[in-house]
């Protein structure tokens, strides 16, 4: 075998074993033991390809990552900045754990729960995946409230810490209860969340698609705006120009 196909192999391989340790990890924490038997390969043919036992699980934290903004944020680029691209990336969401693509759930649920007791680098990158999370839907949140999609006092914090208490709630239902109703209670508690802080105009008519606006202040003497050039000095307004309220 040349080393260029050694090379491959051995990538293929170590690609193997990390996905399968993502899978297993989802379920019941990643073990070298298991994980070698699903593979048919030896504890020291796993740990092998990675060094310690500790490079592997970071290996497969990253690629938990990489599905996770595979699956989510990509499925909502390019959708318009605001109330809208949040929606989008909470649909995305729903579904990311609605298709169960791993058997486990959630695998950062998962690990969440493994590994939070256990300080190390493997706590430290979940809890920095986890935290780069939340920061890109406060940004959302925030850019929603600058373009005016969201009230000015929308709580940025607030609102992230309840989208992610619901999709921990979707995630414990479908795995614990194998709820098959579960993704559309949490689309519904979303659409009833987006509802109460959407902007609402004076008839009580709102839209997420466009941006709150607030209202002018009009002159009190500068009401009425005549045409120029159609009037007479100290005359009316010409039959067939109407005077136009200035907004």
């Amino acid at each position: 075998m040349s080393p260029r196909n050694s090379v491959l192999g051995a990538g293929r391989t170590r690609q193997r074993i990390v996905d399968r340790g993502l899978a297993l990890a989802s379920v019941d924490g990643l073990t070298i033991g298991r994980l070698a038997t699903e593979l048919a390969m030896s504890k020291a043919g796993v740990l092998g390809h990675f060094g310690t036992k500790e490079s592997l699980q970071l290996a497969v934290v990253d690629a938990a990552a990489e599905m996770f903004s595979r699956e989510v944020p990509e499925r909502a680029r390019g959708v318009a900045p605001g109330l809208t691209h949040l929606r989008a990336l909470c649909e995305a969401w729903v579904s990311y754990l609605e298709r169960e693509l791993l058997p486990g759930g959630c695998f950062f649920t998962a690990a969440a729960a493994e590994f939070d007791g256990r300080p190390g680098p493997v706590r430290d990158a979940i809890a920095g995946m986890d935290s780069l999370w939340r920061r890109d839907l406060s940004i959302h949140i925030r850019r929603a409230i600058t373009i005016g999609y969201l009230p000015p006092d929308t709580d940025p914090d607030q609102l992230v810490y309840e989208l992610v208490g619901i999709m921990l709630a979707l995630n414990h239902s479908l795995q614990r209860h194998h709820d098959r109703q579960a993704a559309e209670r949490t689309r519904c508690v979303m659409q009833r969340l987006m509802a109460e802080i959407r902007p609402h105009d004076r008839g009580g008519a709102a839209h997420a698609g466009v941006p709150l606006r607030h209202p002018r202040r009009r002159s009190p003497r500068r009401g009425l705006r005549v045409p120029r050039g159609r009037a007479t000095r100290g005359g009316p307004v010409a039959a067939d120009s109407p005077a136009r309220i200035r907004n």
